[in-house]
């Protein structure tokens, strides 16, 4: 038996390869940062748009058609938050406009969830002198 029903990893690969500029923006951004991040994550009947498993730390990014959907987008946020989820909403405008801002306060959050430590790559060796 599959953890995630068929119909929904076949939407989450339509979704990924229809992603919003907005989006693509912030992933390939994020893409090389640990921990990973993923896009179109389905956690129980929704699809997240960017998700950082081990923060459980979801990223929703808005267009202009969720303007109609605030009820269902409070119920889905509901629903994410009593799974442990920490949910992060943007806008698209507000990527568009503020790229390095709006990374900033993802990987903030990150660092938050995961209890202080910071998403970033491990700092090279270079340059270091070994203890005697």
């Amino acid at each position: 038996m599959r953890r995630v029903p068929d119909h929904m990893t076949r939407h989450a690969r339509v979704l990924r390869n229809e992603a919003m500029e907005a989006e693509r923006m912030v992933w390939r951004r994020l893409s090389r940062y640990r921990p990973r991040f993923t896009r179109q994550l389905v956690i129980g009947p929704y699809i997240v748009d960017i998700a950082c498993r081990s923060a459980k730390l979801a990223l929703e990014f808005d267009g202009a058609q969720h303007q109609d959907t605030v009820v269902y987008d409070a119920v889905r946020t509901a629903f994410l938050k009593d799974r442990g989820w920490t949910v992060l909403r943007f806008w698209n405008g507000e990527v568009f406009s503020n790229l390095e801002g709006v990374l900033t306060v993802i990987l903030n959050a990150t660092a938050e969830c995961l209890g202080g430590t910071h998403p970033q790559p491990i700092p090279s060796r270079e340059g270091r002198r070994k203890a005697p």
